[in-house]
């Protein structure tokens, strides 16, 4: 890597880590859907100017529907989601939760587009989910008070996350990143519109919270955004993905520092085991085996 791309891979890092913390800060007053709506809406009229000025707006025209579409899939429900776990579990949890999205990924290129899978990544997919379970187990009560439902929810937002990127390979391989980007904000703010203006606070927030949801828009979404197709230009689809598992570090240290939250030696292990199995089962980590296997065929309609 030469230090630019180092450098803006940290950044990004630390800027996708803090959202969590701002999402906390934001859905205290604004509450889980509203801080979503706000957030990708805000990302939206961010990101459409600059891809009207870049030439590549047809990309978004010619493909709207699958792009709106993976809106609705990779921001949408995910931010819900994410805003409703980070008001019933820490955020360091909730990051380390979203360090899976990776394993899904995995998982649909493997069912879905027939990906070859050696011996390690599903040992991989194995270790990865074991350790979600780990994880989990002893916080997977449904019970009032119990933290289930904020576990459930991250592990939903990141199946989502991963349905989306083997969406996003199928069907718009080849459209320029930038337009994928900014109509699927597009699409994010149009599915979030109405419940957004149904469950918009009615005692205006204060500057603290205006201040999370603009900080998630502007940055946590479309800067992270354009940092993000940057390093993938530069380092590479594979290497780029690697930020997820720097993310987590982030994330804790924000909520340990400014949120007084604690970090366990049982979280740090299994967030460990978690990072390992997605590092193996997305390919980034590679052991020594050739041996692939296929996925199963598709069931006939």
């Amino acid at each position: 890597m030469k230090n630019h791309p180092i450098i803006e891979f940290v950044a990004l890092a630390a800027i996708w880590g803090s959202s969590f913390l701002f999402m906390r800060l934001g859905a205290a007053e604004f509450g889980v859907v509203a801080t979503a709506g706000a957030r990708v809406g805000i990302a939206a009229a961010l990101l459409l100017p600059i891809l009207w000025f870049s030439g590549h707006w047809n990309g978004l025209r010619i493909n709207a529907a699958r792009i709106l579409y993976i809106g609705l899939l990779n921001s949408a429900v995910p931010f819900v989601l994410f805003s409703y776990a980070v008001m019933n579990i820490t955020t360091g949890l909730s990051s380390i939760l979203n360090a899976t999205a990776p394993l899904f990924g995995a998982l649909f290129a493997w069912l879905w587009l027939k990906d070859r899978m050696t011996a390690p990544r599903v040992a991989g997919l194995v270790i990865g989910f074991a350790g979600v379970a780990l994880l989990a187990y002893d916080k997977a009560s449904f019970k009032p008070g119990g933290a289930g439902w904020a576990v459930l929810a991250c592990l939903l937002a990141t199946l989502c996350y991963g349905y989306a990127a083997s969406f996003t390979k199928r069907h718009l391989t080849g459209v320029h990143p930038l337009a994928i980007a900014s109509g699927s904000q597009l699409g994010a703010t149009l599915g979030l519109a109405i419940p957004t203006i149904w469950w918009w606070p009615d005692k205006n927030p204060g500057w603290t919270p205006w201040m999370s949801l603009l900080i998630l828009g502007v940055l946590c979404s479309g800067v992270a955004y354009i940092l993000y197709f940057r390093l993938i230009g530069q380092l590479g689809p594979a290497r780029a993905i690697t930020v997820t598992f720097l993310v987590p570090v982030f994330a804790v240290l924000y909520g340990t520092t400014m949120l007084g939250e604690t970090l366990t030696p049982w979280m740090l292990g299994c967030g460990a085991v978690v990072v390992l199995g997605t590092a193996l089962s997305s390919g980034v980590l590679r052991l020594p085996g050739r041996r692939a296997i296929t996925a199963p065929a598709a069931p006939k309609p």
